[in-house]
């Protein structure tokens, strides 16, 4: 009875794991075309029998090869520790060839849901006892968990009658983090190196950054209010006071994750381009000798990381913003100032990140944003709709697309009438695409550093 039910196992399992080649099929395709045109032409018969005789043999020869061994292939596939959100992250898989011979392989990953992708396929050749490393790319799209099945390799020779399938049990599971790829990306810090890549401006430093530094011999272009007289009177020559970056100053990423955040621009939403921005800053932040915090809100806030630059900081902020999701409810800036007047009580750079549809939804919450920027200084951080300025470039040729043309032109205007309101009461603003959120933001904490508004 055991052994009755070992050999079901096996040809179960034999069926299962075999596939005819549509080499199989033209080749029989063929030998029925000769049988029919026996019937018009006899002498056919018997090449058509021999065919069938030829055919029969090489398939089972083919199989032969195929299922001979029990163990002809063997797959791995090898993740990252953690995806990062947004980036393209490689995969890696090891196919080893304990066949004799060399086969022509097809490899299907199941990949995790969250890309739907259900036709992926990669194509290599392996020579006999030979292992291959074949990589390919995923990008997220979202922050979470990714679980990836069962790596199959379909195996074929020369013959290509048939095809073995070889299934192997490799079911993983990646943790999708914010964009720590950027990290290194933009990974320049000093812009006193001549890293002028990625847009990144270089900003003169005006000198009036209250921590003192050296003094130094006067050249053109110093500013002649540092000049050091007494220095001056010893060495005979112009010396000025140099300055630098006050350090150990607070930066706070605000992130907003109410509805409006949900927006999805080129498959990732507004929030975790956000949080992508927010971590980038924050190790900019840290490596500039300052003190990186975040803390993120809707009705109410959560997530809050005291600013500090201990070691740790990264990790916390690393590991706050994964657990970072919208819950499609109306933002509490009331909520928010309160908040910001009870636990940050030192004079902070406050990165708000969020989003103003109209200039409306911005008087609604002028008061509360006016009375963080009296005790702080806030930047707030909204974005373009890059649909719609796609939209205004296109030529209209109907009523409709004029219509619709000059609705996207009315939202973009409303975009810039808002940044000029914040500006006219003092709050500075970045308005800008999302894909160059990362970029604007640093530049303007650059720029408030140098100009020494802190």
């Amino acid at each position: 009875m055991a052994e009755h039910s070992i050999s079901n196992t096996f040809v179960a399992k034999f069926y299962k794991n075999l596939f005819l080649n549509n080499r199989f099929f033209y080749a029989f395709f063929a030998i029925i075309v000769l049988f029919v045109l026996s019937y018009m032409l006899p002498s056919l018969l018997v090449i058509s029998k021999l065919l069938v005789f030829i055919f029969s043999i090489v398939v089972v020869l083919d199989v032969l090869i195929l299922f001979g061994a029990k163990k002809g292939l063997e797959g791995e596939r090898i993740l990252p520790e953690k995806f990062s959100n947004g980036d393209a992250n490689q995969v890696a898989l090891n196919i080893k060839n304990k066949y004799s011979l060399k086969i022509y392989c097809t490899i299907e990953d199941e990949l995790p849901s969250q890309f739907q992708q259900r036709d992926f396929n990669l194509r290599i050749q392996i020579d006999p006892n030979q292992e291959e490393r074949i990589a390919y790319f995923v990008t997220p799209k979202e922050r979470g968990e990714y679980w990836f099945g069962k790596l199959h390799v379909f195996a074929a020779n020369k013959i290509g009658f048939v095809t073995r399938r070889f299934s192997f049990e490799s079911s993983q599971m990646v943790k999708t983090y914010p964009s720590f790829l950027q990290l290194k990306k933009y990974d320049f810090i000093s812009l006193n190196q001549s890293n002028m890549q990625f847009g990144i401006k270089k900003i003169r430093r005006i000198g009036h950054s209250f921590e003192f530094e050296q003094i130094k011999e006067y050249v053109q272009g110093d500013n002649i209010r540092d000049i050091n007289w007494k220095a001056t009177a010893k060495r005979n020559q112009l010396m000025v006071n140099q300055f630098q970056d006050e350090k150990s100053q607070q930066i706070y990423s605000i992130i907003d994750k109410g509805r409006v955040m949900k927006m999805p621009f080129e498959g990732l939403s507004l929030l975790d381009y956000a949080i992508n921005a927010a971590l980038v800053i924050s190790s900019v932040v840290v490596r500039k000798h300052d003190k990186a915090g975040l803390f993120s809100f809707s009705k109410k806030a959560d997530n809050f990381i005291v600013a500090e630059r201990r070691n740790s900081q990264m990790n916390l902020i690393q590991e706050s913003l994964y657990n970072v999701n919208t819950d499609y409810s109306e933002s509490d800036f009331g909520n928010l100032y309160g908040l910001i007047k009870r636990k940050i009580t030192i004079r902070s750079l406050l990165l708000l990140y969020t989003n103003f549809a109209s200039l409306d939804a911005v008087h609604r919450q002028m008061g509360y944003l006016r009375a963080i920027n009296k005790s702080h200084l806030l930047v707030v951080i909204f974005f373009e709709n890059t649909e719609l300025e796609k939209l205004k470039r296109q030529k209209a040729n109907t009523v409709q697309e004029i219509f619709d043309k000059t609705i996207a032109e009315k939202f973009s205007f409303d975009k810039k009438l808002i940044a000029a309101e914040l500006n006219t009461y003092g709050i500075q603003t970045i308005l800008t695409a999302p894909n160059n959120l990362t970029i604007d933001t640093i530049n303007k904490y650059l720029e408030i550093k140098a100009k020494g508004l802190l």
